[in-house]
């Protein structure tokens, strides 16, 4: 079967964004096959170049100047460096975007306007052009002009409230989630608001600004918890791995480690009490229904708790796979990309550098039958580019 273009083969997008959330975007759009110019300040360039260690390592031994941050989010696109500040800069963001299908930007709201390059400019030099504005708070509201970064939108909007142990146990306490979970959902929101917008030009022939804002993302993104707010009124709490809507839904010690424990639906529930030896807990008519022991879960996990200790954690999972009881280990990276599930997906390639060597890289996780993902480009020197769009800007 002869594979077709990438779905967004023919689109060019201008990157005027830095950091995470938009260039987690726009490495989206890249990797379906758009034309990304990701705009940087020259001498400098995005501030996670230097956002290291680890950096990688040149085919000589000697250490370079791309920190692995702005590997993992930079793929498949064009560095052009410009100085919007100028005059001369700014009329060369202009020219482009007249060429261009889509612009993303991640500066302060309004930010962009006092070099004349804010939507309203753009729009009508290109009626057609989506405008995709990612910011903190987004443009109207009360904190407009505050600015956002992750760990404070990750506070302010809720996720550290319910993640981690409760404050009575030990390590007890708000955590923030081990990745930048604010950012990388908000250039997610951001990529599916662009693509949308480009669905409805092609009926309108028209463009249109886009606001997203990290902290819309993040309390959207808190999903059934804002429901159980909502019709309960009772604040959720931490639960540490625990669930506020299941039980048993967590992770369990075990005699040499941890075992994640996924019981769905009453049947399994019962698979369980069977493989622990405890079919007397499945009678018990406190523990008939998910209902049941989510209210009586300070009943149920000391119980269970005490049957998990008497195994060790590979014969507890190759039990609960026999048994049909969901459940898995607690890798750390190196155990993920050790997996065979993962190493059958292929899912960490790598790719050759401009620096002469490769740099190691993991696939976007949107497969396609037929105009798949490509990865045409390691993530770019600065200013790699410049002389070719500005070349091209002078035709």
């Amino acid at each position: 079967m002869s594979l077709r273009k990438p779905p967004l083969d023919g689109i060019r997008v201008l990157d005027l964004t830095r950091v995470l959330a938009g260039p987690w975007c726009t490495q989206n759009l890249a990797d379906l096959g758009a034309e990304v110019i990701k705009i940087e300040r020259p001498g400098k360039g995005d501030d996670t170049r230097g956002w290291g260690p680890p950096y990688l390592t040149k085919p000589d031994g000697t250490v370079s100047q791309e920190a692995a941050y702005y590997l993992s989010t930079n793929r498949n696109k064009k560095s052009v460096c410009v100085d919007i500040a100028t005059d001369e800069g700014a009329q060369a963001i202009l020219n482009l975007a007249r060429s261009c299908d889509v612009l993303v930007e991640n500066f302060k709201a309004g930010g962009l306007r006092k070099y004349g390059l804010h939507y309203e400019a753009l729009k009508a030099v290109n009626p057609s052009l989506v405008y995709c504005s990612i910011t903190g708070f987004g443009h109207t509201g009360p904190y407009a002009e505050k600015m956002g970064y992750d760990l404070i939108i990750q506070g302010m909007g809720g996720l550290m409230s319910i993640t981690g142990e409760k404050d009575d146990m030990p390590g007890g306490g708000p955590q923030k989630a081990g990745n930048a979970a604010a950012d990388l959902m908000t250039g997610m929101y951001a990529s599916l608001a662009v693509l949308s917008a480009l669905f409805e030009r092609s009926r309108s022939g028209q463009g249109q600004h886009i606001d997203i804002a990290m902290l819309d993302c993040q309390i959207a993104a808190l999903g059934a918890q804002n429901l159980n707010y909502f019709l309960s009124g009772k604040v959720p709490e931490r639960e540490g791995t625990g669930h506020q809507n299941l039980c048993p839904y967590q992770a369990f010690r075990v005699r040499d480690g941890s075992v994640i424990v996924a019981v769905g639906n009453d049947s399994q529930f019962q698979s369980l009490c069977r493989l622990l030896g405890r079919p007397d807990l499945a009678r018990d008519e406190r523990f008939l229904t998910n209902t049941g022991r989510v209210v009586h879960r300070k009943a149920l996990l000391p119980t269970l708790e005490a049957e998990f200790l008497a195994f060790g954690r590979d014969q507890l999972l190759s039990r609960m796979e026999r048994s049909g009881v969901p459940g898995g280990p607690i890798n750390d990276i190196s155990q993920v990309h050790e997996d065979p599930q993962v190493l059958a997906r292929e899912i960490r390639f790598r790719m050759p550098h401009s620096h002469g060597g490769e740099v190691p890289m993991v696939k976007n996780p949107m497969r396609f039958s037929d105009s798949p993902v490509t990865y045409r480009k390691a993530p770019p020197l600065l200013g790699e580019h410049t002389e070719e769009i500005m070349a091209e800007l002078s035709q």
